[in-house]
């Protein structure tokens, strides 16, 4: 008897707690809230699934951006601190918009007069096109943050072409690093939350070519032994020797962001075609055999400074992306003529130009018929 009494005993405070009002109110709260949130997190995915919105991608690229109305060279940035002149946010009538998104080499290490988007205006032009091409390029991004760009800024521009250019160099390493900070937003809620305080934030941008420094076209950027350094370990996604797959994990990162633009794309009528930029190492035929030296000299044979290019082409292939792969006329016109800076991983006005003149036959070729479409 005395055991069933302190059974009892001890049953009565769980029982009065949880009958306690206070409690029941606490528990009933959560519970709505747990609700409000799977729904509200399910809503969000839906909706950035059909619409895609600017509140769930980082704008963190902001950091690397030119800023607004500052000197270049001879030129000045617009107000959105693009390599480029200023443009209205309405398209034109009768203008034909193409979108020119990349990384440095986009922005360019040239004055703006010799950048390869400016020439591609320019040809098409001449071509009795009518063709608005906006240079959007941010020095430092790779496919997550050109994903992030189109979706902040591209698309409200009401696009009929992106133009987005690919550096085989860096893009797959830059992207890995950025996929890092976007991976730790598992939640739309969260994601959305934050983003309402980002875009508080306020970035006075970057002065990268000041108007009192004069452009070398032939002025090495970095010592030998700096650039040299640079080149090699960057050139360590060409061993195909190597068992760990880092580089195919980096590789399918890359894509996952280059497949969602053009899946965004393809839902909102816009064409794309991806320009496939090479590095010096994979065209300077001298560079590659101080690399070789450096990383298999006894195993030449282990580095295939080609092989990124061909899982590219095979995969934009699959995606049914339209692409130009610069690489074999860069390889062929380097044989004669420098295409870099030296000692620097960016092309100078000779590869702004032989780019400009690819790029701009492939897309008469490809997009615009004889009658002006």
């Amino acid at each position: 008897m005395n055991q069933e009494k302190l059974k009892i005993s001890q049953k009565l405070p769980i029982k009065a707690i949880v009958n306690n009002p206070v409690c029941k109110f606490f528990s009933q709260t959560l519970i709505i809230a747990g609700i409000t949130f799977l729904l509200t997190e399910a809503t969000f995915r839906i909706y950035h699934r059909i619409n895609p919105t600017f509140v769930f991608y980082n704008r963190s690229y902001n950091r690397w951006r030119g800023r607004p109305h500052a000197q270049d060279f001879d030129f000045q940035l617009n107000s959105h601190g693009f390599k480029d002149v200023e443009f209205t946010q309405a398209k034109p009538e009768g203008i034909y918009r193409m979108l020119g998104i990349g990384d440095s080499f986009a922005f360019g290490i040239v004055p703006y007069h010799y950048n390869y988007l400016t020439l591609i205006e320019k040809q098409l032009n001449s071509q009795d096109k009518n063709i608005e091409v906006i240079n959007m390029g941010i020095p430092g991004l790779g496919p997550a943050a050109y994903l992030a760009l189109l979706i902040n800024e591209g698309l409200v521009l009401n696009p009929d072409k992106i133009l987005l250019s690919f550096y085989i160099g860096n893009d797959f390493i830059d992207n890995h690093l950025t996929s890092l900070d976007r991976n730790k937003h598992t939640f739309y809620t969260v994601a959305f939350l934050q983003s309402l305080i980002k875009l508080q934030t306020q970035f006075e941008g970057t002065v990268y070519n000041p108007n009192n420094l004069e452009y070398k076209d032939d002025h090495p950027t970095l010592t030998d032994e700096s650039y040299l350094e640079q080149v090699s370990n960057l050139s360590r996604m060409f061993d195909i020797r190597t068992r760990d797959g880092i580089f195919l994990g980096f590789f399918e990162d890359a894509m996952a962001d280059i497949r969602r633009i053009k899946e965004i794309c393809d839902y909102r009528n816009i064409d794309l075609t991806i320009v496939i930029i090479p590095s010096e190492v994979q065209v300077n035929k001298q560079l590659q055999s101080q690399v070789i030296d450096i990383l298999k000299p006894d195993d030449p044979q282990g580095l295939d400074f080609e092989h990124p290019n061909r899982l590219l082409r095979d995969r934009l292939s699959q995606y049914n992306i339209n692409y130009i792969d610069l690489l074999d006329d860069f390889r062929q016109v380097s044989q004669t003529t420098r295409l870099y800076r030296p000692n620097d991983s960016h092309w100078n006005i000779a590869g702004n130009a032989l780019a400009a003149e690819l790029i701009t036959k492939h897309l008469l070729t490809h997009h615009f018929n004889s009658d002006g479409d």
